[in-house]
């Protein structure tokens, strides 16, 4: 199994910056695919962005430019750099983990982190 802990959330003014993290532990040998999505109160969950192994990244058009995704692959870790915040960025961020491969040689898919709120707001 995998848990994912997000980190860095928090209320932040227009046009601010914030940095999220998310930390994966478990018998990981390596994880395809990372990404961070949101839910805004009232609407559905949608992607913000998501980067492979090997460093492609799919961002959504709403973000683009303001948002960055960067990983690091030895420490399971995935980041999302938000700058130039906007009041319709308020949401729970949520991390996710595709396509874990174990030490054990097995494979695992499509984990979830519990969550952390951003609010943009002055």
């Amino acid at each position: 199994q995998v848990q994912l802990v997000e980190s860095g959330g928090g209320l932040v003014q227009p046009g601010g910056s914030l940095r999220l993290s998310c930390a994966a532990s478990g018998s990981i040998r390596s994880i395809n695919a990372m990404g961070w999505y949101r839910r805004a109160p009232g609407k559905q969950r949608e992607l913000v962005a998501t980067i492979t192994s090997g460093g492609r990244t799919n961002v959504a058009d709403s973000v683009k430019g303001r948002f960055t995704i960067s990983r690091d692959n030895a420490k399971n870790m995935v980041y999302l750099r938000m700058s130039s915040l906007r009041p319709e960025d308020t949401a729970v961020y949520y991390c996710n983990a595709d396509r874990v491969e174990y030490y054990s040689g097995s494979y695992g898919y499509d984990y979830w982190g519990q969550g952390t709120q951003v609010t943009v707001s002055s």
